[in-house]
C-alpha cells in the first residue's frame, strides 16, 4: 500500500507540473518581448532555422510534438490526427480538444495549414524535401527527431523550439522522479517480462524493442522476452496463431487500434494456442489503450505508460 501510495503522490506531482506549465504560454521567461524578435534553433536535419522568440501559432505535426506542446503548457493551433484515428491521440483526452485538424501525420494538409497562418511549425519526423519546403514556405519549420530517436530528443527540441527548455529540464527531472516511484511500486516484479502487442485485423504484431511504451517499460526495470528483442521503432510482421507462442511474456499488454482488430482479439481469444499463453494462464494478460501503448507518444504519455504499470503490476 505504501508504495502504491507513493507512485500516486509521484503520478499527482507530474500532473501539478503539467497544470503549472499550462498557466504559461510564452517561452521560458520571454516576458512577451518585441513579437519580431527571433532565435536561431539546429533542427534535426542540420538546418539552422530562425525562429519567433516568443511562437504565438504553432502547428504540431506529429504526436509526439502535440503532446510535448501540451505538456509545456503550449495549446498548437492546428495538429495531426493521431495513427489510425480521425482526432488526435485519444489517450490525450480534454487536453488536445478543440485544435483544428489539419490531416494526417501521413499527408498533413498544406492548405488547411496555411489557413491557420501560424509562425512556427514542429514538423515531427518529416524526411521529404518537398514537403519541407512547402511547409517552410508557409512558416519557420522544425523537425524534431528523426525515425529512431526517442520520445525524450523529440521532447528537447520542441520545448528549444518554443523557447521551453528550463520547463522541459523541470519536467524530465519529475519524470524520473515518477519512473523511480515505479520502480518501487512493482520492485516485486522487476527483472519480469513484458510482451507489448497490438492486435490487426489479421492477426497480432510484436512492438519492437524501441518502440515508446517499450522505452518506457525497460526505464522501470522490466525486460522485453527473449524472443523480443528485435531493434526499432515499429512493429513486427503479423504472427499467425501456429507462431502466437513469441508473444508470450510474464506479462502480456495488448491493445487494437485499427477498425476490426478488437473483433480479431475477441476471435483468438477462442483459441487453443492464445489459452496456452504463460501469460494467459496466469491471468496476466492486459488490454490497454492501442494509442497510447503501440503508437509514438511524448512525455504525457510516458506517464499513462507508467501509471498503467503500477495499476497492473503494484496491486
Amino acid at each position: 500500500m505504501r508504495t502504491t501510495r507513493t507512485l500516486t503522490a509521484a503520478l499527482a506531482m507530474a500532473a501539478a507540473l503539467v497544470l503549472s506549465a499550462c498557466g504559461s504560454s510564452g517561452g521560458d521567461g520571454d516576458g512577451g518581448g518585441d513579437p519580431a524578435a527571433t532565435r536561431d534553433v539546429t533542427d534535426v536535419t542540420g538546418a539552422v532555422v530562425k525562429v519567433p522568440a516568443a511562437p504565438k501559432k504553432v502547428i504540431a505535426l506529429s504526436e509526439q510534438d502535440l503532446d510535448g506542446l501540451l505538456a509545456l503548457g503550449v495549446t498548437p493551433a492546428g495538429t495531426v490526427n493521431g495513427r489510425g484515428q480521425q482526432a488526435p491521440p485519444a489517450y490525450l483526452g480534454d487536453k488536445a480538444s478543440g485544435i483544428k485538424s489539419v490531416g494526417s501525420v501521413a499527408e498533413p494538409a498544406l492548405d488547411a495549414i496555411n489557413e491557420l497562418e501560424p509562425d512556427l511549425i514542429l514538423a515531427g519526423g518529416v524526411a521529404d524535401e518537398a514537403r519541407l519546403k512547402a511547409l517552410r514556405d508557409i512558416a519557420p519549420t522544425v523537425v524534431t527527431y528523426k525515425p529512431a530517436d526517442d520520445w525524450k530528443t523529440a521532447f528537447n527540441k520542441a520545448a528549444e523550439a518554443v523557447g521551453k527548455t528550463d520547463a522541459a529540464a523541470t519536467w524530465l527531472q519529475t519524470y524520473t522522479s515518477t519512473v523511480e516511484a515505479t520502480k518501487t511500486a512493482i520492485a516485486k516484479h522487476v527483472g519480469e517480462s513484458v510482451s507489448i502487442l497490438r492486435w490487426n485485423p489479421d492477426g497480432p504484431v510484436i512492438m519492437l524493442k524501441d518502440s515508446f511504451a517499450s522505452l518506457v517499460v525497460q526505464e522501470t526495470g522490466l525486460v522485453r522476452p527473449a524472443t523480443q528483442q528485435e531493434p526499432g521503432f515499429a512493429h513486427t510482421d503479423v504472427l499467425s496463431l501456429e507462431n502466437l507462442a513469441k508473444a508470450d511474456g510474464d506479462w502480456i499488454f495488448a491493445s487494437t487500434l485499427q477498425p476490426g482488430s478488437a473483433e480479431a482479439l475477441k476471435q483468438a481469444k477462442e483459441s487453443p494456442a492464445f489459452a496456452a499463453l504463460g501469460a494467459v494462464k496466469n491471468e496476466r494478460f492486459t488490454e490497454v489503450d492501442g494509442t497510447l501503448w503501440t503508437s509514438r507518444g511524448g512525455p504525457l504519455g510516458a506517464l499513462k505508460v507508467l501509471e498503467d504499470l503500477g495499476k497492473h503490476l503494484s496491486a
